[in-house]
């Protein structure tokens, strides 16, 4: 039985979560909704507010998971960031846009990566 869409977006945020609580990074919300805008991570490394996109895929064939997301899902996430940070009082707060991309292959350990400031 395959699973869901739903279904493989929590394992890879989960995935994402653990990553970054391992790096001392502390998880603030997940699936963060805007109108139809969400974000999928929403973290604080040290002094940032990062917003963070998860991509996992099982296969490197059609490129790497980061290479998915598209300028419309990025206008997206900023508009969710906007409206996250105005609705937390955190106007004045540094913020960050990360991608995480995953690759999940059978029987292997997944191949966790991390670009900060993915863009602006």
């Amino acid at each position: 039985m395959s699973k869901s869409r739903r279904h493989i977006g929590n394992e890879a945020e989960d995935l994402a979560c653990e990553f970054l609580t391992n790096k001392g990074w502390q998880i603030l919300d997940r699936n963060y909704y805007s109108g139809h805008s969400e974000i999928d991570i929403i973290a604080r490394d040290g002094a940032f507010t990062v917003f963070l996109e998860v991509k996992m895929r099982s296969s490197a064939q059609f490129g790497q998971p980061f290479e998915h997301i598209t300028e419309a899902k990025v206008e997206h996430i900023y508009k969710a960031a906007q409206s996250w940070v105005l609705q937390h009082g955190l106007q004045d707060t540094p913020m960050r846009f990360d991608v995480i991309g995953i690759l999940k292959q059978k029987n292997k350990e997944p191949e966790i990566n991390h670009i900060p400031d993915a863009y602006r």
